[in-house]
């Protein structure tokens, strides 16, 4: 498929798609006018992809991670090492961090409103 049909399949713009491509997260082939042509498991990749930036992984850190994950196929894969399993850890240590300091930020803005709005005059 063409890259504005992966575009439109994963909501992905093509500009992005570009950049996958340049930091060896995705492969296409050629056509001979030269277009890009991806295969139909391009869709699932840029999913994986999408799912892991928007956990906070750098395009290298998901260099490292998306050839030990499960394609839509289920089939396993054997690239994943003690280390990336660490690391992976760690990432995931992170996140939690940053989901407990979100949480407690709310708790104050939630204190905050609260206050606000018992100051407001009543109505009726």
């Amino acid at each position: 498929m063409r890259i504005g049909e992966l575009a439109a399949r994963t909501g992905v713009s093509e500009r992005s798609l570009r950049y996958y491509e340049e930091q060896g997260l995705l492969a296409s082939e050629r056509t001979p006018g030269g277009h890009r042509d991806f295969s139909e498991r391009a869709v699932d990749r840029v999913i994986h992809i999408q799912e892991l930036y928007a956990a906070g992984l750098s395009s290298k850190k998901i260099g490292q991670i998306l050839p030990c994950m499960r394609d839509a196929d289920g089939r396993a894969n054997e690239r994943a090492t003690p280390e990336l399993v660490d690391e992976l850890r760690v990432e995931r240590e992170r996140i939690d961090r940053t989901i407990a300091d979100l949480l407690r930020s709310r708790e104050v803005l939630d204190e905050v409103i609260s206050r606000a709005a018992e100051s407001l005059p009543a109505t009726a």
